[in-house]
């Protein structure tokens, strides 16, 4: 059997390659029947088992698409719903704009090339999430996009409404496990965020952040 050099180096044994491309092969499979209700889709499409996506008439997917085991991809947004080529979303990770039974529509999701979102984690997109080209997402990262109000202790906070802002993360940035990222907040280019870190507050380019709430450690280019 022929490897894929690029998928499969010379590490991995043939038993375990065989197993690994009759897996990619029913993705393949899967995501060639799906890929029929998405606005638009290029090149290879990947899908994994109870792989959940809604209102996929807004969702468009560029070249190398992969969505792995359980994931969940609410497409109902104001717009749609943009990956680029090379992304990954990795299994049981949740991606939501809006809920399924009612209320507002969010504003969605833009993923640049090359990017990936961990498994477990939480993507909640109902003001907007911009996430850049080359940015590694680690598992169970959780990233918000609004805030509830509560400023009148005389309403219950669920009818106070909420709050969107929207969330950047520039290209060539770690978000390493278990981190929260709150609306509001830019993650400068080329910065890295430290596991369990909880991110509040803007943070410039080439830092490294750590800590709750998430301090500047240092700068890359020192």
């Amino acid at each position: 059997m022929i490897k894929d050099q690029k998928r499969f180096g010379a590490e991995w044994d043939s038993r375990s390659t065989f197993f690994s491309h009759a897996i990619l092969m029913l993705w393949f499979i899967r995501g060639t029947f799906r890929r029929l209700w998405f606005k638009s889709s290029k090149g290879v499409l990947l899908i994994g088992r109870n792989v959940k996506i809604r209102s996929a008439h807004k969702l468009v997917v560029g070249r190398n698409f992969v969505l792995e085991d359980s994931c969940e991809l609410n497409c109902n947004c104001v717009s749609k719903m943009v990956f680029g080529n090379n992304v990954t979303i990795g299994s049981k990770a949740i991606i939501r704009p809006s809920n399924i039974y009612g209320g507002a529509v969010g504003q969605g999701l833009i993923v640049g090339d090359n990017s990936n979102i961990g498994p477990y984690s939480y993507i909640g997109c109902s003001g907007l999430i911009s996430i850049g080209n080359n940015v590694m997402i680690s598992p169970r990262v959780s990233i918000y996009a609004e805030n509830h109000n509560f400023q009148n202790p005389d309403v219950i906070m669920k009818d106070q409404g909420v709050t969107r802002q929207k969330v950047t993360i520039e290209d060539d940035c770690w978000i390493a496990s278990n981190s929260i990222i709150l609306a509001g907040v830019t993650v400068g280019k080329g910065s890295v965020i430290g596991a369990g870190s909880v991110v509040t507050k803007d943070v410039p380019a080439f830092s490294i952040v750590a800590g709750n709430p998430a301090k500047i450690i240092k700068s890359r280019l020192q």
